[in-house]
């Protein structure tokens, strides 16, 4: 039996830019950091040469083929293990891939390449697993995502990505005083909206989009140059107006980004005392995260009291594997 552990991920600057419809023909970057919620992959290998995946459901299959969870499928054929396996995963959060904006397709697929390779004795790199995990879900399947999850869970941390037109990927630790990480990470409150929306269609409206909304991710990318800055320079004052001005941009990429509901969250909390905020991942629903100070909170869970908050920690590492037994 060996199991693997992968985090889930928050972006806070650039999404969007990440897609290789903007990329292509400069650079995107986005700052992320990885939090200590997870997804866990078990394999164990069968005594039969069948295959059994459970998750929210339970697949016997004696092909590959007939499995229909899409990712699990792949990273079998990817990593060439044909028969004879078990392969069970469990969230800390939302169960399989609902919507959360946490970036849990991509923590599903990357935590379960990594334990495959393990199943097989190889130990592969974080950046081969974020190349196969991109190359599964966006050439293989053809989901309309950008690049930034998969490189998130793989390395882990608070990182600035930048992604190139050459398709290259560059992960740089974004290096602060622990004092100032505490205080940033005290200062970010999560809360679940109870809006779960998958993101096929928000991302292909937003890809659809790219070419018109250039100007807007120009903008979202310079977000993402400045925040490094005040980063490096160990300064959070203007982390919440980054997240506002990144909220508002953000909204014009599709139509579905937002909604009314989501809209009177965002208010009640500003008037509440958050200083700026964002929906994570491509929108719609998921979790909101906002950027607000301590002395302030009590007030903003008064006033998102319909919202359930989930108390969260950043998370320094990446996809490992953390049990193998004979």
């Amino acid at each position: 039996m060996i199991i693997s552990k992968t985090p889930l991920r928050m972006s806070f600057t650039g999404g969007g830019s990440d897609l290789k419809e903007y990329y292509q023909y400069d650079f995107g970057s986005v700052i992320s950091t990885t939090i200590d919620k997870f997804i866990y992959i078990t394999v164990n290998k069968r005594f039969t040469d069948n295959i059994r995946v459970g998750y929210s459901k339970t697949e016997y299959v004696e092909n590959i083929e007939d499995i229909e969870h899409n990712l699990v499928r792949e990273a079998l054929k990817l990593v060439d293990i044909t028969k004879g396996i078990d392969i069970v995963y469990m969230s800390d959060l939302l169960p399989d891939r609902e919507g959360s904006g946490l970036g849990a397709s991509s923590s599903l697929l990357v935590g379960t390449l990594n334990v495959l390779h393990a199943f097989k004795g190889e130990m592969i790199s974080s950046e081969i697993l974020a190349k196969e995990a991109c190359k599964i879900e966006i050439e293989i399947l053809g989901h309309p995502i950008g690049k930034q999850d998969q490189y998130a869970v793989s390395f882990g941390g608070f990182n600035y990505i930048q992604f190139n037109a050459d398709e290259s990927v560059f992960v740089s630790p974004i290096i602060i005083k622990k004092q100032t990480k505490e205080q940033l990470n005290k200062n970010l409150l999560l809360f679940y909206t109870g809006i779960n929306k998958r993101s096929d269609s928000t991302l292909a409206e937003q890809k659809r989009n790219t070419k018109n909304n250039i100007s807007i991710l120009n903008k979202m990318v310079e977000l993402s140059l400045e925040l490094k800055e005040v980063l490096k320079n160990n300064d959070i004052t203007e982390f919440g107006n980054i997240l506002h001005k990144g909220w508002i941009l953000k909204q014009k990429l599709a139509s579905t980004i937002t909604s009314p509901i989501l809209n009177s969250y965002y208010e009640k909390a500003i008037k509440a005392g958050a200083i700026g905020g964002k929906i994570l991942g491509s929108g719609g629903g998921g979790f909101f995260l906002f950027y607000c100070e301590e002395k302030k909170q009590n007030k903003l869970r008064e006033a998102l009291s319909n919202l359930k908050e989930i108390p969260f920690k950043f998370e320094s590492q990446g996809s490992r594997i953390i049990y193998v037994s004979d």
